[in-house]
């Protein structure tokens, strides 16, 4: 028997047992979401100027009119429309100079990173660096520890990575220097993007096929919970060391899995290791109040990986094509998706409450996959999200330009919008083009999508930081209008791909080649419907990427 029949027949597809450890390994996206995009927090930059010479006690905020008098007559006035210093320069007997030392405003943030390091005018993009070179990490660790999964077990990687990450989000907190704090966050997100993934595929593996849509984007919900929840701890807190440690602290619990969740009896199945599986089987029957016959494990098989090279996908106009369009989804979704959260600073308002709205939005975008991506397709449901999306983000640049302050939370409502659209594409984008690729090339066009994905990641924090290349309101624009931008082009290049909904899904090469024409021998239409991919595949396909890193 096969064990998605043996789910499906005997043990139950989605029963108490497999409830209670999804619940355990959903956590694990709470402190993702958390590592993730924490780097808005650590790398914020306040609002600063040129720390006045001979005023020991200087501040940011007017001490008096003496000290308003100084820094008008030795801090130039900017070139920056939205400034009223030169952040940079003081002026030394009329002439302006380049200043070393900085104040900075406290009203926002007490502390951060940028600020204890003075990473601002000539090492202003530093900052942008950092963030690069985390997810570059998660670019490390979603191969790295990926593959160590498929050859120690779910299980062992799960609890290394909750290790690996509970020690180096620690040591962050106390790193001394740029490089140091740079060399610990890719450390971060190697952990991070280990942790995420290992979770996301040993809970894909414990429920039946019919739930594995389902199973996969309510794991997103906890994703959402993350920045909600890091929101009013940063609120709350505003140092970037203390809030680095808040943050950091639940990891402690993960370390208790290796009793509380076990191990993937698919995978033990997979490595010929039965007898282990066997009592992991009935482990989840006994918590499932299900009777399982003695025979019923008798010849039980995992499911049967497939074998192909990523090149397959260029060896046909056809193929080539969507493969092209569908990285270049990947990659604009991430860039978007990272780069709204990144850009939360740029929008007027308050931070906290932007940052928190950003995290509140993607709860109905999740909904609206759970309720629409089985009714109206995955096309239609991905175009839309995607251009509507880029379109609102587009629309900023109009109340950013030309309308005055009362009018900005129009601004950060399209913005809203924006997110709402861009994650509900990154959702969408998984399922569909897991269902798009062959079998026979599923997973390495999976993995090489998710590499084109995390390439987007490491681009985002280039263009949320824009505003420090160009000044004035057109510098907090630009980024919106970027990702905007990209995302109603790949959002329209998406008409050219085919609808897999209710379709049978492409075995071969050559049945990819012929898929989604009208009417073809391969596939007739409305052959049956399928749930999230092909059930003997959509496990190892689950293994390359989760659709959220």
């Amino acid at each position: 028997m096969h064990f998605d029949d043996l789910l499906v027949e005997k043990l139950g597809e989605f029963g108490p047992y497999q409830k209670k450890i999804y619940f355990w390994l959903c956590l694990p996206s709470i402190s993702a979401g958390f590592h993730m995009v924490i780097s808005v927090f650590l790398l914020g930059t306040p609002e600063y100027r040129c720390a006045l010479p001979g005023w020991s006690n200087d501040t940011y905020e007017i001490q008096n009119e003496a000290h308003r008098q100084m820094i008008n007559s030795m801090i130039p006035d900017s070139s920056d429309e939205t400034l009223k210093y030169s952040q940079c320069e003081l002026i030394k007997n009329n002439i302006s100079v380049a200043c070393n030392q900085w104040v900075y405003d406290k009203s926002t943030f007490k502390s951060t990173f940028t600020s204890e390091q003075n990473l601002v005018c000539t090492d202003e993009l530093r900052t942008s660096h950092a963030s690069m070179i985390f997810f570059g990490g998660v670019l490390a660790g979603a191969f790295g520890l990926g593959t160590l999964s498929d050859m120690i077990g779910r299980k062992k990687t799960l609890y290394l990575s909750s290790w690996l990450l509970l020690i180096s989000t620690m040591a962050v907190a106390w790193a001394p220097s740029f490089w140091v704090f740079c060399v610990l966050r890719f450390i971060v997100g190697f952990s991070c993007a280990g942790l995420f993934m290992t979770a996301f595929v040993l809970g894909m593996e414990i429920v039946g096929p019919s739930k594995r849509v389902w199973a996969g984007v309510v794991i997103e919900y906890f994703f959402a919970i993350g920045l909600v929840v890091l929101a009013g701890i940063a609120y709350a807190i505003r140092d970037w060391m203390y809030i680095e440690i808040a943050v950091s602290v639940p990891s402690v619990f993960f370390l208790l899995y290796w009793w509380l969740v076990p191990e993937s009896p698919r995978w033990l199945l997979s490595q010929g290791r039965h007898e282990e599986a066997e009592k992991i089987i009935r482990q989840i029957a006994k918590g499932n109040n299900a009777t399982l016959p003695e025979k019923a494990l008798v010849n039980l098989e995992a499911d049967k990986s497939t074998n192909g090279r990523v090149w397959h996908l260029f060896t046909d106009r056809v193929l080539l094509i969507r493969t092209l369009i569908i990285f270049f989804n990947w990659l604009v979704v991430s860039m978007g998706y990272y780069g709204l959260s990144l850009n939360t600073g740029n929008l007027s308002g308050d931070f906290y409450l932007n940052f928190f709205l950003s995290g509140l939005v993607e709860f109905p975008a999740y909904t609206l996959c759970l309720v629409f991506l089985d009714r109206v397709g995955r096309k239609k449901l991905h175009v839309f999200c995607f251009v509507g999306g880029g379109v609102a983000c587009i629309c900023t640049i109009f109340t950013m330009l030309y309308a005055d302050e009362s009018l900005q939370p129009i601004t950060v409502t399209l913005a809203m919008i924006g997110k709402i659209g861009i994650a509900a594409a990154f959702a969408v984008i998984y399922v569909w083009s897991a269902e798009i690729y062959p079998t026979v090339v599923r997973n390495a066009g999976m993995g090489a999508s998710s590499a084109c994905a995390r390439i987007g990641g490491m681009v985002s924090p280039y263009i949320a930081d824009i505003s420090k290349v160009v000044d004035g309101h057109l510098g907090r624009a630009l980024p919106l209008v970027i990702f905007g931008g990209f995302s109603v082009l790949a959002g329209l290049l998406s008409l050219l791909l085919p609808e897999t909904l209710n379709h049978k899904l492409p075995e071969t090469i050559q049945d990819g080649k012929e898929f989604g024409k009208k009417e073809n021998k391969y596939f007739p239409s409305k052959s049956y419907s399928n749930q999230a991919f092909a059930a003997d595949d959509s496990i190892s396909t689950a293994k390359t990427e989760s659709s959220r890193l």
